[in-house]
């Protein structure tokens, strides 16, 4: 349990995986017609993966670092991972977890991988499925576990009827789109009654780092520490992982989403901070440029918002990070302080637990704005 020098927080940020999911989630309720080919976990010489549509996809259950890729679970880390136990999705062991880091609430967003269901049907149900899952999971202690129903990002007329379904039912708080993965892009007009909705139900929905397939690799042949230096070069060369979220936030203030609807809410989850006055920066002169008629490139007329970029940062858009020390020296001065929340990103390799005490402690911050960042902005946002 937490002691009583800590800083007691809200992670607005944390996960329930693929991996970690019950093995007869969807066997036991998609519709019967649709469980064989379906999602379920098969055996096979490596171990125990998910399978759906005849084809083999991502692991499932217990492994370690040595035995995966070298990324070491947070529960790994911590000591906790134990053969045969999926703990982030045991609400009591969770809840433990929660206890031992110091966290009052934990906001979950499902798999950051998009499961790829070709069959329109099918993918429909196993959204349908997952969700109801998900709730059915909170009710053991709905005050603290605040789970993010997954919303598709391929259908923008189902993404609305389930928005619509899950908003009747009691307690939803938040709902997310892998927007970076959007086809249609969420700024789309096919999305248009999807905002419309959002926006009267007033849920904050959440645009969260979709894991992404690179474009391109970098190959040096197998050359020791160079392989080390290049694949880490090459990732912080390239752009910070929030950047993917840059296209669907422009779209929505540049095509006039946020003006048809200014009382949506918009969670750039796990998006990071220190990027992000780069980004609001060069839309705001952008904006100006256009405005004054010294754009640089391109002729072609355009409508712009009624408001700076920087406006609906300000208004409507809340940001989401882990461990991003430079970042947080902008909040209050750059960044609003009012649109910043801190998550664990329990239990990803990345994740801050079980040592998000120390990077509270390490962040040097005032007593009234470390409340705002670490507990009162996402007990607001999302009523908890």
């Amino acid at each position: 349990m937490a002691n009583k020098m800590e800083c007691r927080f809200i992670s607005a940020d944390d996960h329930i995986d693929l991996r970690w999911l019950p093995k007869d989630l969807w066997t036991e309720r998609l519709p019967a017609r649709l469980r064989e080919r379906g999602p379920r976990v098969v055996e096979n010489e490596k171990g125990a993966y998910w399978t759906w549509e005849g084809q083999t996809f991502s692991p499932h259950g217990y492994y370690t670092a040595a035995q995966g890729s070298g990324a070491m679970w947070a529960i790994e880390r911590g000591g906790v991972m134990r053969q045969g136990e999926l703990r982030p999705t045991t609400a009591e062991l969770r809840l433990t977890d929660m206890d031992r880091d110091g966290a009052d609430a934990s906001v979950m967003y499902g798999p950051t991988d998009p499961m790829a269901i070709a069959d329109p049907e099918l993918r429909r149900c196993c959204y349908e499925a997952y969700n109801d899952w998900l709730i059915d999971f909170c009710a053991a202690k709905p005050e603290r576990l605040i789970g993010v129903p997954q919303l598709s990002m391929e259908d923008p007329e189902f993404a609305r009827d389930e928005l619509d379904r899950l908003a009747k039912r009691d307690g939803l708080r938040h709902v997310n789109i892998l927007a970076s993965r959007a086809s249609p892009p969420v700024y789309d007009d096919a999305w248009e009654p999807f905002w419309a909705l959002a926006e009267e139900v007033d849920i904050p929905i959440g645009f969260h780092l979709a894991v992404l397939v690179k474009k391109t690799r970098l190959d040096v042949g197998d050359r020791g520490a160079a392989n080390l230096v290049v694949s880490v070069a090459s990732r912080f060369a390239q752009e910070p992982p929030g950047i993917q979220l840059l296209e669907p936030m422009t779209g929505l203030i540049f095509t006039g989403v946020l003006d048809r609807h200014p009382r949506l809410k918009i969670v750039m989850a796990e998006a990071g901070l220190a990027w992000i006055p780069s980004m609001i920066q060069g839309l705001d002169i952008w904006y100006q440029r256009t405005r004054d008629g010294r754009r640089l490139t391109g002729d072609s007329p355009i409508t712009l918002p009624k408001l700076l970029p920087s406006e609906y940062f300000h208004r409507q858009i809340w940001i989401s990070f882990v461990d991003d020390p430079l970042g947080v020296k902008m909040v209050g001065s750059i960044l609003d302080v009012d649109k910043v929340m801190f998550g664990s990103d329990y239990p990803h390799p990345a994740s801050t637990w079980p040592h998000s005490q120390q990077i509270i402690e390490e962040q040097g911050l005032s007593p009234d704005v470390r409340q705002k960042i670490f507990r009162d902005n996402a007990r607001t946002l999302f009523g908890i």
